[in-house]
C-alpha cells in the first residue's frame, strides 16, 4: 500500500471493493437478492438507500462504482447545487455518445432542496442519470414524491453485534488495516467495540484506530476512553453526534437553558441537520414535558416546520428558541412511564380481548351474540356513567 493511502482513516482504508467482501445487509445485498444481481449484472435502476450512520450505504454506492461499466459520478448534497447538477448532466449527454450509462451518487440527498430534486427529475426520469440516493432521513417526507416514484427504496438496518465484530477482526488481521502494530485484544474487548459503537462501522472502526495509537495492548479501559475522546470533536457530517445529542436532552431534562443552547449550537455549528434535532425536542415536548405543558409539542412541531420551510442557517435561532422554550418548561414523564406500563402487560398478557360492551355490533348476528349490549352513551349519563373499559384481566389497572 502507498503512503498516501496508509494516511487515510482507518474506516476509508477498510472500505469493502466487492459484495462478497461486504458485511451485513443480508436481506438487501444477499446473493439471491434483487440489488445483488442488478449491480452483478450491470443493470441498476434509480436506488435510494436509507439507513442510519455507518450501515453501508456509501460502501454499497462504492462497490457499485467499482464494477459497474457505467461512468460514476459522487457529489455530496451539503457542498453542491444546481451548478453541479448542471455539470453532471452535460457529462452525461457526452457519455450518451460514446454509448455509456451515467451513475449518479448524491450523498445525503435529503439536504437538497425542492427546486434541486425537481431539476434533477428530468434527467432520471428520461433515463440520462441513474440516480443512487444515500439518506439517514425518512425518504417519503424528504425526498419529493415525484423523484421518489422513480426509485427503488432499499432500507439498511443498523448492523448487528457480530457484524461489526466481524468488521474489527479483519481490520486488525488486513494489511491496510492494523496487522503491522501486531496489538494484542482480547475477543471480549472486540465485543465491547462492537456493542458500544451501535450498529455503526464507522464508529468502530474509528475507536479502534484510536485505541491501538494508545499502545500495542487493547483493554476495556482503553476503549472506554477511546470512545470518549472519539466523540469530543462533533463530526459535521453526522456519524458521531450521540454524545452531544443526549447532552442537549439531558440538559433541557435539567432545565438549563444555557447549557442546553451550548450543546445546540456545537450541532449546528458543526453542520448537523437542524431536522435531525428538530424531531429530537418534538419527541423530547412529549417525553419530558408532557401534561405539565401541552402546548410544549405545539411548540417542537411549529419549529419543526419552520426548521423545514426556510433552512439552515435561518432556521437556528427557531431551534434556539424552542431550546430554552423546553428548557423553562415544567416537566412530567408521566405519559412516558405511563406508556412502558402499559407496553409490559400488553407483553405479559397478550392480547385481550375487547370487553362485549364496548364492541360494535353492525350486525344482527353480532347483535344477537351480545356486542354492544349494556354499553352506556357516556353524553347520556354526564361522562359520570360507571363503566368498566379495560379487558377483565387487568380491571383496575392504574398507569397515569
Amino acid at each position: 500500500m502507498d503512503n498516501e493511502k496508509q494516511k487515510n482513516p482507518l474506516a476509508d482504508r477498510m472500505r469493502p471493493l466487492t459484495l462478497d467482501d461486504f458485511v451485513g445487509q443480508e436481506a438487501i445485498v444477499g446473493k439471491n437478492s434483487l440489488l445483488y444481481k442488478a449491480i452483478t449484472e450491470d443493470r441498476l435502476p434509480s436506488i435510494i438507500f436509507w439507513g442510519p450512520p455507518g450501515s453501508g450505504k456509501t460502501t454499497l454506492a462504492q462497490i457499485i462504482a467499482n464494477i459497474s461499466n457505467s461512468r460514476f459520478i459522487q457529489i455530496s448534497a451539503v457542498t453542491s447545487g444546481l451548478k453541479d447538477l448542471r455539470h453532471v448532466v452535460s457529462e452525461a449527454r457526452a457519455n450518451l455518445i460514446e454509448d455509456k450509462r451515467t451513475i449518479l451518487f448524491i450523498d445525503e440527498i435529503h439536504r437538497w432542496n425542492k427546486k434541486q430534486q425537481d431539476a434533477l427529475l428530468p434527467h432520471v426520469e428520461k433515463g440520462l442519470i441513474i440516480l443512487i440516493g444515500a439518506t439517514t432521513e425518512n425518504p417519503s417526507f424528504e425526498v419529493r414524491g415525484a423523484l421518489l416514484s422513480r426509485c427503488r427504496v432499499f432500507v439498511l438496518k443498523r448492523l448487528d453485534d457480530k457484524d461489526l465484530e466481524t468488521i474489527i477482526t479483519r481490520a486488525l488481521k488486513a494489511e491496510n488495516g492494523l496487522s503491522k502494530l501486531e496489538l494484542q485484544i482480547e475477543k471480549e474487548v472486540i465485543s465491547l467495540i462492537a456493542k458500544m459503537s451501535n450498529g455503526d462501522a464507522r464508529t468502530a472502526l474509528n475507536t479502534l484506530e484510536y485505541a491501538a495509537s494508545m499502545g500495542k495492548i487493547i483493554t476495556r479501559d482503553i476503549v472506554k476512553e477511546a470512545f470518549q475522546k472519539s466523540f469530543l470533536l462533533y463530526d459535521k457530517d453526522g456519524e458521531e453526534h450521540y454524545n452531544i445529542i443526549s447532552a442537549l436532552h439531558k440538559s433541557m431534562r435539567g432545565s438549563d437553558a444555557d447549557a442546553a443552547l451550548y450543546w445546540l449550537a456545537r450541532m449546528l455549528e458543526a453542520g448537523e441537520d437542524p431536522l435531525y434535532i428538530a424531531r429530537r425536542i418534538v419527541r423530547f415536548a412529549s417525553e419530558d414535558i408532557g401534561l405539565a405543558n401541552s402546548r410544549a409539542l405545539e411548540q417542537a412541531v411549529a419549529a419543526y416546520q419552520a426548521c423545514h420551510f426556510i433552512g439552515a442557517p435561518e432556521c437556528n435561532v427557531i431551534l434556539a428558541q424552542a431550546v430554552v422554550y423546553m428548557s423553562k418548561c415544567a416537566k412530567s414523564n408521566s405519559l412516558y412511564t405511563a406508556y412502558k406500563k402499559v407496553q409490559q402487560d400488553i407483553a405479559d398478557q397478550g392480547n385481550l380481548p375487547v370487553p362485549l360492551h364496548l364492541r360494535n355490533a353492525p350486525t344482527g348476528l353480532m347483535k344477537n351474540l351480545g356486542y354492544g349490549k349494556d354499553y352506556k352513551y357516556s353524553p347520556d349519563h354526564g361522562y359520570k356513567e360507571k363503566q368498566e373499559y379495560l379487558p377483565e384481566k387487568i380491571l383496575g389497572r392504574k398507569y397515569l
